[in-house]
């Protein structure tokens, strides 16, 4: 019984965890659509950081998915080549939409 406890408190913190649900190919497509690999390459800078480097900063931070989901969201301003710019928001509403591409970020 000791050890289906702990299997089952393993599972469930895997679950909250970390970017094990996404459906890469699905984000993928959506972050193209978005035009966020116009400027980041996936394993490449461009004229942001590559989403390798995105998910390394934010890698084992409890508020990596809230910073992500602003981020994405809300159109902050970022600097390219020395000028501010708004950032892009991912042209999606969907709550498991988003969540989806974030993980896919966070997998990288």
């Amino acid at each position: 019984m000791r050890i289906f406890a702990i299997s089952i408190a393993a599972a469930l913190s895997a679950l909250v965890s970390g970017p094990a649900w996404c459906d890469p190919a699905a984000a993928e497509a959506l972050a193209r659509k978005s035009g966020c690999l116009k400027c980041h390459g996936i394993s490449k800078d461009k004229e942001g950081p590559s989403l390798q480097k995105t998910a390394a900063k934010y890698k084992g931070k409890a508020d990596a998915i809230q910073k992500l989901t602003t981020h994405l969201t809300t159109s902050p301003k970022v600097k390219i080549e020395g000028k501010e710019e708004d950032h892009e928001q991912l042209k999606t509403k969907n709550p498991a939409e988003i969540r989806d591409v974030i993980d896919w970020i966070l997998s990288q």
